[in-house]
């Protein structure tokens, strides 16, 4: 037993379990035949958790059942079947939505996801998706705002029963086709469900850069404006206005004016400088009175020399004067605001609730006394300019001067510790001569000991060898003498033997 549902996203067929929950599956059934469920959208999706639907009022409040077409409003709910128990332990799980009171009208989900036991014994499981899988997943995958409602509309477009066991009631009114969907059910404020929502559609990729740009530059913008750095997130820079780098430091907003005017008249040009020192930051503004000599000087001065460098010119992005005009233009509508309501009583005289109300700016001849109240209003206000306005140049002359003691004493600052670390290097440059002084003596005392010990070295090798030599004269002498003295034994022996003879 089997009910294919067609949805905006594909189909769904959903097995039902008729011998286990046999009332949720007859009543599921009959809504089916009766097209009850057509244009029903999925008002509740909830990622890898469950998707619902089943509600035609489409806000998650309504629905009813099958027996109250046929027995009235005391059946518009029925009892839910507990037993046999079946859990939601699968994805593509079908189930009655409980309406907090234990009953069931004709709203149902399907899981997407596994094991989700707290939902056992609560809601009625009767059936499970057998095919369209993919379909159900994508319907898990819709973006939802934060109340779970899909931004685009997912509607069941059609209901066909594949099988039905039941018979059909008496008194059930089976429609011969199927309904055309009303205005209500079509108008939920949200993008339709056959709308097409890309964009990019039939544009080639050069449009759809632009447009991706052309949205980073509002979201930019917006950004800007919110934390203050532009006035209006459609404020657009003056197209009258070049803006002038790569300059020479030399080069002044007297040259630039004199070298640019021939394209036109300029009602301003000023090369930036650094607030302290004064010197040129190297690039410059020019603002012409008509946007066709800025083009033309914009086309011709690009890459030009001037004063031996290449200058580069655009077109300004700074909307640095607009913001000031806008803050200007905010400050006295505050003025204005705060100076209350211009109009005067004409009669002090008349009794309280008699007043005559006119304003001051409608009267066609005001009297003598009025113009002078008006002008002493003028010469106060005018004051009260004056004095704010010297009350800030106080406040940035002060301010100037606080950065310039700031900046003196930072220098001072690192004077005395450029001073110290310079002291602290000669110190340890005085230390490590000491050290290598130190060093060379101990090498000097050791080679004289080293020159002592080999000319001690050396006399007692030459001790030695005048020992040797006068051992060896000693040894020869005595073997001289020796010599001798046999020579004279001999000699005598034979002088004896010789008088032996005679």
């Amino acid at each position: 037993m089997a009910v294919l549902l067609e949805t905006t996203l594909g189909d769904i067929v959903i097995d039902l379990y008729i011998e286990e929950r046999p009332r949720c599956c007859l009543n599921f059934l009959k809504l089916c035949k009766i097209k009850y469920y057509n244009y029903c959208i999925f008002h509740s999706v909830q990622r890898n958790f469950m998707v619902q639907t089943g509600d035609p009022t489409s806000t998650g409040k309504g629905g009813e059942s099958m027996f109250s077409t046929l027995y009235g409003d005391q059946a518009k709910y029925f009892e839910m079947e507990n037993s046999p128990r079946i859990k939601h332990k699968k994805i593509g799980t079908v189930s009655m939505v409980n309406n907090g009171s234990n009953m069931h009208g004709s709203q149902f989900f399907f899981t997407t996801a596994e094991n989700i036991n707290y939902l056992d014994g609560v809601h009625t499981v009767f059936g499970e998706v057998s095919e369209g899988m993919d379909v159900l997943m994508k319907v898990n995958e819709a973006f939802v705002d934060k109340d779970n409602r899909p931004y685009q509309d997912i509607r069941i477009n059609h209901t066909v029963i594949l099988d039905d066991p039941f018979d059909d009631p008496s008194g059930l009114e089976v429609p011969d086709r199927s309904p055309e969907p009303t205005k209500e059910q079509l108008d939920t404020g949200r993008i339709g469900a056959d709308e097409e929502i890309d964009d990019t559609k039939g544009k080639t990729m050069d449009q759809v850069d632009e447009m991706i740009k052309s949205k980073e530059a509002k979201a930019r913008a917006q950004i800007l404006e919110m934390v203050g750095d532009l006035p209006d997130a459609e404020i657009k820079p003056p197209d009258d206005v070049l803006f002038v780098c790569k300059l020479n430091p030399v080069t002044t907003s007297e040259d630039l004016e004199t070298i640019f005017s021939r394209f036109g008249t300029i009602n301003s040009c000023e090369v930036i400088r650094d607030q302290k020192t004064g010197d040129s930051l190297c690039y410059a503004f020019i603002e012409f009175e008509k946007e066709e000599n800025c083009e033309e000087a914009y086309f011709k001065m690009d890459n030009v020399l001037i004063d031996d460098r290449r200058i580069h010119v655009d077109f300004s992005q700074s909307v640095a004067k607009l913001k000031q005009k806008y803050n200007l233009g905010n400050t006295k509508a505050a003025m204005d605001k705060n100076r209350g309501p211009g109009y005067i009583v004409k009669d002090r005289t008349a009794k309280q609730g008699n007043y005559d109300l006119v304003f001051d700016e409608d009267e066609d001849e005001p009297s003598h006394k009025h113009k002078k109240k008006k002008e002493k209003r003028n010469e106060t206000e005018e004051s009260d300019y004056r004095k704010s306005k010297d009350k800030h140049k106080r406040k940035r002359h002060r301010d100037d001067s606080d950065d310039e003691d700031r900046y003196t004493e930072r220098r001072r600052k690192e004077d005395e510790m450029g001073r110290d670390r310079k002291k602290n290097r000669d110190r340890e440059k005085d230390s490590e001569r000491d050290r290598d002084r130190e060093r060379d003596r101990d090498r000097g005392r050791n080679r004289e000991g080293d020159r002592g010990r080999d000319r001690e070295r050396e006399r007692e090798r030459d001790r030695d060898k005048r020992k040797d030599r006068d051992r060896d004269y000693d040894r020869d002498r005595d073997r001289d003498y020796d010599r001798d003295r046999g020579r004279d034994k001999y000699s005598s022996r034979d002088r004896d033997r010789k008088k032996d003879y005679r």
